[in-house]
C-alpha cells in the first residue's frame, strides 16, 4: 500500500478542483469582475483554462506532485497502467484518491462560492447546445487522446520530460478555450463527477467516463505503433530523482 503517494494524489486533486472550479465561478458567476474586463466569453474561457490547467501543472512541480506523480486524472493513470508503468494496486489506489480528492475540492467550492457556484452549475460538464451525448463522448475521447499522446511523447525522452507540465498546461488551456462550447471540456472523470452530481446532471456523467477512458486507451495503443517510440520513461508528470517513485521507471 502506497499511502503517502495516494494521499499526495488526493490532496493534489483537491487543489486542482478547488482552484479550477473557483476560476469558473470567478470568470462566469453573477457579478463577475472578470466579465467587466473581458466581456467576451471566449477570452474568459481561455483565462479559465489557463487557471485550471495551470493549477494542475503547479501541483505537478510541487512536493505533492513530485511524490505522487500528479496524474490528477483517472484517464492518465489508466494510460500509464496500460503502458505497464503503474501497478494494478496503484491503479485502484490512485483512482480512488483522485475521486475522493475531487469530491473534497468540489465541496470546498460549493461552500465558499455559494450562489456563484450554483449559478455556474458547480462547474458541471455537459454537452453544448445541439451536441448529442454520443457526439460529446466522441469529442471527449479525441481531446483526451491528444492529451495522453502529448504526455506519452513528452515523457519518452529525458530531454523533454522536464517540460511536460508546461506542455500539458498550454494544451489543456487550449482545449478548454476551444472545446468547452461542445462538451464543457471534462477530460477527467474525477473532475466531472462531483460537479455533475451537485448540479443534477449525473445522467450525462457517462459521457465524461467513457469518452476520456476510451481516448486514453486509443492514444496509448497508437503510441506503441510509432516507430522508435520507447514509451514513457516515468509515470510522473515531473520526475525528481530526489523523491522516491513507486512506478516502473527508466529515469
Amino acid at each position: 500500500m502506497h499511502w503517502l503517494e495516494w494521499s499526495a494524489e488526493l490532496v493534489g486533486t483537491a487543489i486542482l478542483l478547488a482552484v479550477g472550479l473557483s476560476a469558473v465561478c470567478l470568470d462566469f458567476g453573477p457579478g463577475s469582475p472578470v466579465r467587466q474586463v473581458l466581456p467576451g466569453a471566449s477570452l474568459r474561457l481561455l483565462v479559465t483554462g489557463l487557471a485550471f490547467a495551470g493549477t494542475g501543472s503547479l501541483v505537478a512541480i510541487s512536493p505533492l506532485g513530485r511524490r505522487s506523480g500528479a496524474h490528477l486524472n483517472p484517464a492518465v493513470t489508466f494510460a500509464f497502467w496500460l503502458r505497464g508503468t503503474v501497478h494494478r494496486h496503484d491503479l485502484g489506489g490512485y483512482i480512488a484518491a483522485q475521486l475522493l480528492g475531487a469530491g473534497l475540492g468540489s465541496a470546498l467550492v460549493a461552500l465558499a462560492w455559494g450562489r456563484s457556484a450554483r449559478a455556474v452549475a458547480y462547474g458541471a460538464t455537459v454537452p453544448g447546445a445541439g451536441i448529442s451525448a454520443p457526439v460529446a463522448a466522441l469529442i471527449e475521447a479525441l481531446m483526451t487522446a491528444l492529451l495522453v499522446a502529448v504526455i506519452m511523447g513528452m515523457l519518452s525522452s529525458m530531454r523533454t520530460a522536464r517540460w511536460t507540465p508546461l506542455a500539458v498546461w498550454l494544451l489543456v488551456a487550449t482545449l478548454v478555450w476551444q472545446g468547452a462550447r461542445f462538451t464543457g471540456t471534462g477530460l477527467n472523470p474525477a473532475r466531472s463527477l462531483w460537479p455533475n452530481l451537485l448540479a443534477g446532471h449525473l445522467d450525462l456523467y457517462w459521457v465524461y467516463v467513457v469518452g476520456p477512458m476510451a481516448g486514453a486507451a486509443v492514444a496509448t495503443g497508437l503510441t506503441r505503433l510509432v516507430p522508435g517510440h520507447v514509451g514513457p520513461m516515468t509515470a510522473k508528470m515531473f520526475h525528481d530523482p530526489s523523491y522516491p517513485s513507486v512506478f516502473n521507471t527508466a529515469m
